[in-house]
């Protein structure tokens, strides 16, 4: 190979590597564009595998005649169910060269006949770990390409590779940062609402308890039960609100614990009791006390989220259980509060995802932000919220809390 050529393959190496991150079909439609120019050859396309479509498309293409023709025929998608040769250097990652397309019977009619290919270069591109297309050069001439030229395409697969994924990467960079900056944005505007919401609540939680001792002086047992169902709907609009407010204070480093004595085992079997109704029964099972240092009012809101989310998604008449029990470990006693219903299970690919803050499962109509204060909350008291839960199955939310001085009887 001549010095010259040499210098001049050189400098295209170099300028693939040059080309901006920009948006992948131009920057592929550049390398084309540069290698067809360097080899002299009819059309150079950069294949990409479509995995919805299971075709190679073109992505990037060098602008000549023989490219235009192969758009205008529909060879710039190759199905991988119809083989041919740029199909098996992908499926096969071996490289092949030819100079007799029309004396081969593994390549496609079209590409032989219709599109006058008469000798290529195909090699496998590999993008990140995995190949993810081929890199054909097409001449409309007989013998055109040598080892030499196939040898220099493999180098330049290589280098596309690292453009590609470049590209890739930055595209996924921006549009996680778009992302990021709406989510920051509408959870700005939710931490607001609720703020302004809570200024309501302590007037309307007043006039629903006027309205209840009226409603006991009266002895209207319509309007009690009127009256306790509106105090119902009012405490979980507040448990939604302080929820809120939560998120909000975490990402402020301002969600501090209050620890003192508490009884853990009492405080679980009230929110049961709290929970339970004929149609939807919560049962508690476990010690009569166990006292350990924690924050009470944390303690709850995070099995009052737990219990909930159980209710939610057990079927009407079937029983969430709320299990207390104490468990030694190396590192000391721990209290271990589960939290099990019968329901139909969590699909295993939201699993990985559940205690995001705003997640959100098929059918849910929560903010989902209830499972991801209990973990905090297990966590800010030096403890773990696991789950276990497999479709069909039901579901176990288990808080463990680490306690020196926990005891039980």
């Amino acid at each position: 190979m001549a010095e010259t050529e040499t210098d001049a393959r050189l400098q295209a190496l170099e300028g693939l590597l040059a080309l901006p991150a920009a948006e992948l079909q131009p920057t592929l439609n550049t390398v084309g564009q540069l290698v067809s120019e360097l080899l002299k050859a009819d059309k150079v396309d950069v294949f990409l595998l479509d995995t919805s479509t299971q075709c190679l498309v073109a992505v990037g293409t060098s602008d000549t005649p023989m490219a235009r023709l192969q758009k205008s025929l529909g060879l710039d998608r190759l199905q991988l169910a119809n083989g041919g040769r740029a199909v098996q250097v992908y499926e096969t990652e071996a490289p092949f060269i030819t100079g007799r397309h029309e004396e081969d019977p593994e390549e496609l009619p079209g590409i032989k006949h219709r599109l006058g290919a008469r000798s290529s270069v195909m090699v496998p591109l590999p993008i990140g770990m995995e190949t993810r297309g081929v890199l054909a050069v097409t001449s409309a001439r007989n013998d055109f390409f040598t080892q030499g030229d196939l040898r220099f395409l493999q180098a330049v697969a290589r280098w596309v590779g690292l453009v590609a994924h470049r590209v890739e990467l930055v595209q996924e960079l921006t549009n996680l940062a778009v992302k990021q900056a709406r989510r920051a944005a509408a959870e700005e505007l939710i931490t607001v609402l609720a703020h302004d919401m809570a200024n309501y609540l302590l007037p309307l939680q007043a006039r629903i308890q006027l309205i209840q001792r009226r409603a006991t002086r009266n002895q209207s047992v319509e309007d009690q039960r009127d009256a306790n169902g509106a105090a119902a709907s009012l405490r979980s609009l507040t448990r939604l609100i302080q929820d809120l407010l939560d998120v909000g204070r975490l990402d402020q480093g301002l969600f501090t614990l209050r620890p003192q004595p508490v009884d853990v085992a009492g405080l679980a079997r009230e929110v049961a009791s709290t929970a339970n109704t004929p149609g939807h029964p919560v049962n508690y099972r476990g010690p009569e006390e166990l006292v350990m240092l924690a924050d009470p009012e944390r303690l709850r809101q995070a099995l009052e989220n737990l219990v909930a989310n159980a209710l939610k998604h057990s079927p009407p008449g079937l029983p969430v259980l709320v299990d207390v029990q104490m468990q030694r470990r190396l590192e000391g006693p721990w209290a271990r509060l589960a939290v099990i219903d019968e329901g139909p299970g969590i699909p295993g690919e939201q699993l990985p995802t559940l205690f995001e803050r705003f997640a959100r499962g098929p059918g849910s109509t929560g903010l989902g932000i209830g499972l991801f204060l209990a973990r905090r909350i297990a966590e800010a008291h030096g403890g773990t919220l696991e789950v276990t839960s497999r479709p069909g199955d039901g579901t176990r939310f288990e808080l463990a809390l680490p306690e020196d001085l926990a005891t039980s009887r």
